[in-house]
C-alpha cells in the first residue's frame, strides 16, 4: 500500500510539477517579451526619415538601458545599403540581422551571437513614410534575466512539491497505520484463542472489518459443533457397541451352547452401529464444504442404473425439474436416494416413480419417492425411522436405510416425510433438501 502511494504520489506531482513550471516558465516568457515589445513599439512610433535618408527618433527612448554601455538591452535599426543605427548600450557591436527576411511580422527567436551573452531578439520591418526601403528594427535583451527568474520559479516547485510529497507520504502513512489497526487487534484476538483464552473475536471492530469478524466467529461456531457432533457420535457408538460387546464376553464365558449364533446375532448389530454412525460422521464431515451442491437429476439417474442391476424386474420413472440443485455432498445425495430407491424397489410391487420439484417457499427442494405397495400403516411411520426397525423381516436388510435417511437430511437441515401415494396407492417418502 505505501508503495503504491508513493508511486502515486510521485506520478501525480511530477506531472503537475512539470505543466505548473511549463504555465509559470510561460508566463515568465510572455511578460519579458511583453517589455521588449513596448520598446520596439515605441522605436517604430518615433522613427522618421532624417534629410540624408538615413533614420532618427523624434523622441527620446524611455529606457536610460539603451545608453548604458554593455547594460544588456540594446536596439538596432537596419537596412539594405545604410549603415547599422545601433543603441550606445551596443558599444562596439552589432546585432545580426537577416535584412532579407521576407515577412514583415514580428519574429522572436534566442540567439548566441555574443559569445558571453545570451540574447533573445524581437525584430520587425517596417517601410517608414519617406523612404522606399524595408527598415529592420530589433530590440534585443539578454536572457540572463529571464532564465533567473526561470531557475528561481523551478528551484520554488521542486522545494514546494518535494514537502508537498513528503507530506503526503507521511499522512498515507499515518492514515495506512491507523486504518489497518483494527487488523492487527484481530491477529491479537486470534493469538488469545489459539493460546485457549478466549472462544470468540468480541473486541469491536469497524464496520469494513466486521463482517470477516462475524464470518470468523461463525467457522469457530462451526467448527465447535462439528467437534461436539463427532464426540457425540464417538460416545453413542461407544455405547451402542457396549451391550453387544457385554452379551459376546458372557455368552463365551459361560460357554453357551448357542455362542456361535449370539456372536453372529450380537455382531450384525454391531454392524449396523458402525454403519450408521459412519454414514452420519462422512456427512458431518463433508457438510458445509465449497463442493456441498448437487444436481439431484444426475443424481437420480445414477441411483436409477444401480437399481436396475439390482431388481430388473422393477421399472423406475422419473419427472419434475431436471435442473435442481440441493445443497449436498453428491456423495451423500446418492446414499440417501440410492436407501429410498431400493427400499421402494424392494418392499413395492415393482414400479418406482421419482418426481423434483421445488418446495412452495422455494428455499427447499422436495424429492417424491413413490412405490406401488402396501405402504405403511400410520402407526407405524414414526417406529421406521428407528436404528435396526424392520416391518418386513422376509427380506434381507438392516433396517437402517431410512434411519440413515433421516439422520443425513437433518446433518444438511433437510427432512423425511412418509405420507401415502395417491397415484400408485403405496408408500411417498418426501424428502426435502435446500436448494442450490
Amino acid at each position: 500500500m505505501m508503495i503504491v502511494a508513493a508511486l502515486w504520489i510521485i506520478i501525480m506531482l511530477a506531472g503537475g510539477g512539470v505543466a505548473l513550471d511549463r504555465l509559470q516558465g510561460d508566463a515568465i516568457t510572455r511578460n519579458f517579451d511583453d517589455g521588449m515589445a513596448y520598446a520596439l513599439t515605441a522605436m517604430i512610433a518615433s522613427a522618421e526619415i532624417g534629410p540624408d535618408g538615413e533614420v532618427f527618433f523624434n523622441r527620446q527612448l524611455a529606457d536610460q538601458r539603451f545608453l548604458e554601455p554593455n547594460s544588456g538591452l540594446y536596439y538596432q535599426i537596419s537596412a539594405r545599403g545604410h549603415e547599422d543605427w545601433r543603441s550606445r548600450s551596443l558599444w562596439d557591436r552589432a546585432l545580426k540581422l537577416d535584412v532579407d527576411y521576407p515577412s514583415s511580422e514580428m519574429r522572436i527567436y534566442d540567439s548566441m551571437q555574443f559569445p558571453d551573452e545570451s540574447l533573445r531578439v524581437m525584430e520587425r520591418k517596417v517601410i517608414i513614410p519617406g523612404s522606399n526601403d524595408r527598415w529592420t528594427f530589433a530590440v534585443a535583451q539578454a536572457r540572463s534575466g529571464l532564465d533567473s527568474q526561470i531557475r528561481a520559479l523551478r528551484f520554488t516547485l521542486v522545494r514546494s512539491f518535494a514537502l508537498l510529497g513528503i507530506g503526503l507520504f507521511l499522512m498515507a502513512s499515518i492514515q495506512s497505520f491507523y486504518g489497518l489497526r483494527p487488523l492487527r487487534a484481530l491477529r491479537r484476538e486470534i493469538g488469545r484463542m489459539r493460546a485457549g483464552e478466549k472462544s470468540r473475536v468480541t473486541e469491536a471492530v469497524p464496520d469494513e472489518v466486521l463482517p470477516m469478524v462475524e464470518e470468523l466467529n461463525a467457522l469457530l461456531a462451526h467448527n465447535e459443533r462439528q467437534a461436539e457432533e463427532a464426540r457425540a457420535h464417538a460416545g453413542n457408538l461407544a455405547h451402542a457397541l457396549k451391550t453387544p460387546l457385554t452379551v459376546i464376553m458372557n455368552a463365551a464365558t459361560a460357554d453357551a451352547p448357542d455362542l456361535k449364533d449370539t456372536i453372529m446375532r450380537e455382531a450384525a448389530t454391531m454392524r449396523r452401529q458402525v454403519d450408521h454412525h459412519l454414514a452420519r460422521a462422512r456427512a458431518v464431515g463433508r457438510r458445509g464444504t465449497a463442493q456441498s451442491r448437487a444436481n439431484v437429476w444426475e443424481s437420480l439417474q445414477a441411483v436409477e442404473r444401480a437399481v436396475a442391476r439390482l431388481y430388473p424386474d422393477v421399472r423406475v420413472d422419473m419427472d419434475g425439474d431436471a435442473a435442481a440443485s440441493v445443497l449436498v455432498e453428491r456423495q451423500d445425495l446418492d446414499e440417501l436416494l440410492g436407501n429410498l430407491i431400493e427400499n421402494a424397489a424392494k418392499y413395492g410391487g415393482g414400479s418406482v416413480f421419482a418426481t423434483v420439484r421445488p418446495a412452495p417457499d422455494g428455499q427447499m427442494v422436495w424429492i417424491d419417492i413413490e412405490d406401488d405397495g402396501p405402504g405403511i400403516p400410520d402407526a407405524e411411520r414414526a417406529r421406521i425411522f428407528d436404528r435396526g426397525v424392520r416391518l418386513d423381516s422376509a427380506k434381507p436388510g438392516t433396517g437402517l436405510g431410512l434411519a440413515i435417511v433421516r439422520d443425513v437430511a437433518e446433518i444438511y437441515q433437510g427432512s423425511v416425510a412418509l405420507m401415502e401415494s395417491e397415484d400408485l396407492g403405496g408408500l411417498l417418502v418426501r424428502l426435502s433438501l435446500p436448494a442450490g
